[in-house]
């Protein structure tokens, strides 16, 4: 890469996940709105058909009239070609294929065991960790041979195992986690704060808050806007808005499969008086079972939605149809801002202005003192320079902190279970969720559950299996 005029040319960037009908046109668009940086990035997938699909809508994008930044988008035939040379490794990939998120998601409701989501906590966060960690061994294990100066950017879930499987492989590797949901709740609270103090057009970016937690599993434990301390007023809000929750006139919870009306996170400050930063659908997977996820009529009361694996295969569907239209030149991505902050975060990194942001990176500079230095923690952090400074957090209540520290120590189990093929680790993960402690469940039904989980998602996982 080259430095001139305040702008970057010739960055190298590597796509793992090239193929991407989502996050990576996401990039596209902010990469072609950046006017200070300028390149080349390297789509690989091992769809190759979608990664050089991906080039193509790329380099329309770069090519539109009204693109600043100019990037040239091509397809890598393996992680080798992709990575040598790369300045900066982005990381969005789906593990396995929905036939088996399927599994992941509803096949613990013989049991009773709802999940809102399955990607991240849960039995079925679990085991799609399972087939994800040893890709990402082998993703780490290429970074290391081909491109072991470059950051890395994950957005795949879940979140804190793939970060954390990266560190194991490779100690050395420069990486970090990206997440909206705290963004959301940064949005959710500038909603409050103009709601109950008569302002408008504010800038989610106004709402300063303190972050604190696991992925998915975010608290603020403080929060301002305008220098004014934003719990008393979010307080006063809840307590017009609990019963009924909050959604925009342009929201209608009731007919969404991502519905959030925010009253999981509202009860959950009435009770640990601090602000819960994910949408209410991730937050309850975290939980016992028996408080938000008991069964489909109470998650209707508490007013969010079960994403079922039946809508995201309908919607992988309009996806694809999206991506032929696209490639053949009958639509065209709107130069629009994605919400996302990774070019923001790449640009402070090559020194072109500074950036505080949430990050999911290992605990080993004490950010949150109350938590391993191994777990993977989200923490506000500053980027500059080559550098990625973390802020000092402040450690979690005690109350909070018991919430936490199951899945912190499921994460170890996890990682054990998949890096040596261990079943007997995970039920023993299973047996310490909340989710399934929640249910009281026998451990003679958990086990099976485990070799019924385990057998469907088996083609992705390693011989040692078997």
């Amino acid at each position: 890469m080259k430095y001139k005029d305040h702008s970057v040319t010739d960055l190298q960037i590597a796509y793992i996940g090239g193929g991407s009908r989502g996050w990576a046109w996401n990039l596209m668009t902010d990469l072609a709105m950046e006017s200070q940086l300028s390149g080349t990035v390297s789509l690989y997938d091992i769809d190759h058909q979608a990664a050089e699909n991906n080039a193509i809508i790329g380099n329309r994008v770069s090519a539109m009239e009204n693109a600043v930044g100019k990037w040239s988008y091509k397809a890598a035939g393996s992680l080798k070609e992709a990575l040598t040379g790369a300045d900066f490794v982005i990381i969005s990939i789906l593990p396995g294929t929905f036939d088996e998120m399927a599994s992941d998601v509803h096949l613990p409701e013989r049991l009773g065991v709802y999940q809102s989501v399955g990607d991240t906590a849960g039995p079925g966060g679990m085991i799609r960790a399972l087939r994800t960690i040893p890709m990402f061994v082998t993703i780490a294990q290429a970074i290391r041979d081909f491109a072991p100066t470059a950051w890395v950017i994950n957005y795949t879930n879940p979140m804190s195992l793939c970060v954390k499987t990266l560190y194991c492989v490779f100690p050395q590797i420069k990486a970090f986690g990206c997440c909206h949901e705290v963004f959301g709740t940064q949005k959710f609270l500038r909603d409050v704060f103009e709601a109950e103090c008569g302002f408008s057009g504010l800038d989610w970016h106004d709402i300063h808050v303190n972050v604190m937690g696991i992925n998915h599993f975010t608290w603020f434990s403080s929060a301002s806007c305008q220098g004014r301390d934003l719990f008393p007023i979010y307080e006063k809000f809840i307590g017009s808005h609990y019963e009924s929750g909050y959604e925009k006139p342009d929201e209608n919870w009731m007919n969404s499969s991502f519905a959030c009306a925010h009253r999981v996170k509202m009860d959950l400050f009435k009770r640990f008086g601090y602000i819960a930063a994910a949408g209410d659908r991730h937050l309850a997977e975290f939980m016992p079972s028996d408080e938000y996820l008991n069964d489909p009529e109470t998650v209707r009361r508490w007013k969010f939605g079960l994403t079922t694996v039946d809508w995201r295969k309908k919607d992988l569907q309009k996806r694809l149809a999206r991506s032929v239209r696209l490639t053949k030149g009958e639509e065209t991505l709107p130069l629009e801002p994605s919400g996302e902050e990774g070019v923001l975060l790449i640009k402070a990194l090559l020194g072109l202005g500074r950036q505080v942001s949430n990050v999911n990176i290992p605990n080993t500079a004490g950010q949150i003192p109350n938590l391993p230095a191994s777990a993977v923690v989200e923490t506000n952090a500053l980027f500059d320079k080559d550098h990625i400074y973390p802020v000092a957090a402040g450690a979690l209540p005690a109350s909070i902190r018991a919430l936490i520290l199951p899945h912190v120590e499921n994460h170890e189990r996890i990682l054990k279970a998949a890096l040596l093929c261990d079943r007997e680790m995970v039920v023993e993960a299973f047996l310490h969720d909340p989710l399934i402690r929640g249910q009281h469940i026998k451990e003679t039904d958990v086990r099976a559950l485990v070799t019924d989980m385990i057998h469907n998602t088996m083609a992705y996982l390693p011989k040692g299996w078997q």
